[in-house]
């Protein structure tokens, strides 16, 4: 018995000096600051509880991910389409004069006219009326026009044309639709949505984001805001590019969480419920339901000392999932791109550990005995 004694005391000691293996860390230890040789604490991180006095105050800081794109909204413009340098243009010049005239032989009701590039100054050529302007008209105002010129010398002409847009005034879906490529701008109020629709739809991502590129410059949002907001469905200029890809954020958990892994994002925002629903919940078992942490590193222009901003760098926050309070503040507390959810371990994890050991010992001190 005196053996049995000192082995338990020695499994305590054993107990109290950290050594009973853990797959997590406690609240307290996570969170225990060091101390500098004077014995003053050191300051590493800031602790903020995540609570509905807090709340309104986290709400104002800035963002710690600063990668987000903006986005251009819609503008109205006629829905017609223009005729512009770069575009090109097929005439076909009709008569009812049989016997001929001043572009058709005798028996020739028509003549087709070469294929025509608008110049940069607009215009195009046409034979007996040289350089004539028609950029800035529509394809049916610069018909009349030619015809209006032609009729002057043919009473009897009718003009056909046919306009076909210039690589200027294409756009480009490169990829996370069905049918990518090079398409012409229908008309002037053509929108990313309508390109979309002809390209086959979207990908099957989850929360798919948009990009534009135009003008050097990258333009960001997700489909699902897309979709739901009319003002964001911007019209598109010749030259933009398309591109749909999966939302690159993610989050990791790690300790007595659900699972142990980087996780994406599977909205445009996700409160630590979500989050904690996403990896699985948290460990029956093992976890503290008092100690559920949020680490997020914020750049250090964010930190400020007048609560516009976190205090640190390095925030740590926490969750006090057995309250209403803490429930319903966890619900509004939206995780971020990079954040680390760390679910502590209960103190009762070890002392069930060292009880599980005790059990042991005494079971093989009886089988000696």
């Amino acid at each position: 018995m005196r053996r049995l004694i000192l082995g338990l005391c020695a499994i305590t000691s054993l107990a109290a000096c950290d050594l009973v293996p853990r797959g997590a860390g406690l609240q307290s230890e996570v969170l225990a600051a060091e101390k500098d040789e004077n014995g003053n604490e050191i300051t590493q991180f800031a602790v903020e509880p995540v609570t509905r006095a807090n709340l309104a105050t986290f709400v104002n800081w800035r963002p710690a991910d600063s990668s987000h794109y903006h986005w251009i909204n819609r503008v109205d413009q006629p829905n017609n389409r223009i005729i512009r340098p770069g575009d090109s243009v097929s005439i076909t010049v009709w008569t009812t004069d049989v016997d001929g005239g001043l572009l058709t032989s005798p028996g020739q009701r028509s003549v087709p006219l070469a294929d025509n590039r608008v110049s940069p100054n607009g215009t195009i050529f046409l034979p007996y009326l040289g350089d004539f302007k028609i950029s800035g008209n529509s394809p049916e105002r610069a018909r009349e026009r030619i015809e209006e010129k032609y009729s002057e010398t043919m009473p009897s002409a009718q003009i056909q044309l046919k306009l076909t847009e210039g690589v200027e005034q294409s756009v480009s879906l490169i990829s996370g639709v069905a049918a990518p490529g090079t398409y012409p701008l229908a008309s002037n109020d053509y929108t990313i949505l309508q390109i979309i629709a002809e390209g086959g739809g979207m990908a099957t991502f989850t929360n798919p984001q948009v990009r534009l590129h135009r003008s050097g410059k990258i333009y960001g949002v997700s489909a699902n805001r897309l979709l739901n907001e009319p003002r964001l469905n911007t019209t598109l200029r010749g030259g933009d590019r398309i591109y749909v890809e999966e939302d690159e954020r993610t989050f990791l958990s790690l300790g007595a969480a659900g699972t142990e892994a980087v996780h994406a994002f599977t909205s445009d925002n996700v409160s630590a419920l979500e989050a904690l629903s996403i990896i699985g919940g948290v460990s029956d078992t093992r976890a503290d339901a008092k100690g559920i942490l949020i680490l997020r590193r914020y750049p250090l222009k964010n930190v400020t000392a007048d609560r516009s901003g976190p205090d640190h760098p390095r925030t740590i926050f926490t969750l006090d999932l057995t309250s209403a309070d803490g429930l319903f503040s966890a619900d509004q507390f939206e995780i971020e791109s990079g954040d680390l959810i760390y679910v502590s371990e209960s103190p009762l994890t070890a002392v069930q550990s060292v009880f599980s050991i005790f059990t042991s010992v005494i079971g093989l001190n009886n089988a000696i005995n």
